[in-house]
């Protein structure tokens, strides 16, 4: 049997991101195993069958000593599990994993690029991000290992600066939605309108722009409308305080929910999604969903989220940080049922055509036979 390591920072993030690769790969023949950092959710990984490793990791931390002790963790769990494929998610994981399989001489590395996230998000040449992609680099040469990506601009820019050729390249429209579950049911009629954002509170996620222009809709919408903000804290360095989103959001327009474990009932019961990121996204989990449940979205036309709206046919497309514009298009889709309602048909057309999950999960299962066999890959 054929062992399978999948690395991901956190068990939330497995749980919700990559739970059914693992369980596929699982009925294939792998024995797989979990490795991630144990933050209150490993019982439910082990629940499905799944063996879970933790692994000390601060997803967003640069404290040396920190990062250098998640390397020497993987080095020793890849020298005494002797895996045939580790597969890393995310970019410190890569980063690390990579370097740890090539020193344990892995056979075969897979590694998903799912954003690349603040390092990346303003100046690509800054010195932390050119050392990171030549360390990437050093980490992939003579491998065998396919890189995965979510949308064609991070592709062309590892394969510009030599992380990786084409030959080693492969390309997945995000994680995937369980179409069967996600479901465009007619929205709510008689109450009031939802507009939903679900993500970590991040400032680069968009919280502050759509706080912003849900404030210039108030007088206009103040009793028609309210905003829902779904998702936890995070400990990114540009993670909101508690304190400001409490005081920021009145709970009754602005409503700031947290960790929630129904999104999908949420997202079903909604009439709008914004998310107004400008954070290098993969693609983002949040719209795909929203997608498949015929929300008609309002995001950024920037890397990754460009790929889930095609502008004014099942949503609009606005630039970064622009709260005006973000409320300009909330306002239309706000006084246009009829609009709104031929956007969400689009959207889960486009769900349809390219977000399935079955499809994201049949593609990783041949990925992974085609490392073991040790086959390249054109694009």
């Amino acid at each position: 049997m054929k062992k399978l390591l999948i690395v991901v920072n956190e068990d939330r993030f497995f749980l919700s991101h990559r739970k059914d690769i693992a369980l596929r790969a699982q009925l294939e023949g792998f024995d797989v195993t979990i490795v991630c950092k144990d933050t209150g959710r490993g019982h439910e990984v082990k629940a499905l069958g799944l063996p879970m490793v933790d692994m000390p990791i601060n997803p967003t931390g640069t404290n040396l000593k920190e990062e250098l002790s998640t390397l020497l963790f993987l080095w020793r769990l890849y020298r005494m599990e002797r895996p045939d494929i580790v597969h890393h998610v995310g970019l410190k994981n890569i980063l690390w994993g990579s370097l740890a399989a090539k020193f344990a001489k892995v056979g075969g590395v897979v590694n998903a690029v799912c954003g690349l996230g603040v390092l990346f998000a303003g100046d690509q040449s800054s010195l932390m991000a050119r050392m990171v992609m030549k360390v990437m680099a050093f980490a992939n040469h003579g491998m065998n290992v396919s890189e995965i990506f979510q949308n064609k601009d991070d592709m062309q820019l590892f394969i510009s600066q030599g992380i990786v050729d084409a030959s080693q390249c492969d390309f997945v429209k995000g994680s995937g939605v369980d179409l069967t579950t996600f479901t465009n049911v007619p929205k709510p009629v008689g109450g009031k309108y939802r507009i939903i954002f679900t993500a970590r509170m991040v400032k680069e996620k968009g919280v502050i722009t759509l706080i912003e222009a849900a404030e210039k809709l108030r007088q206009e919408f103040g009793d028609k409308v309210e905003f829902l903000l779904c998702g936890d804290l995070s400990n990114n360095p540009d993670g909101i305080k508690k304190e400001e989103l409490e005081n920021r959001c009145d709970g009754v327009y602005l409503q700031w929910l947290g960790y929630r474990k129904d999104v999908k009932d949420l997202l079903m019961s909604s009439h709008i999604m914004a998310f107004p990121s400008y954070y290098r996204e993969g693609l983002p989990l949040s719209l795909i969903e929203a997608c498949a449940v015929g929300l008609p979205i309002v995001t950024c036309d920037s890397i990754g989220c460009r790929d889930t709206v095609d502008d004014g046919v099942n949503g609009f497309l606005i630039q970064p940080r622009d709260s005006d514009a973000l409320a300009d298009k909330l306002r239309i889709l706000l006084l246009d049922p009829s609009l709104r309602e031929t956007m969400g048909k689009k959207g889960r057309e486009k769900a349809e055509k390219e977000f399935s999950l079955k499809k994201v999960v049949d593609k990783h299962i041949e990925i992974y036979n085609r490392v073991l066999a040790g086959e390249k890959h054109i694009i």
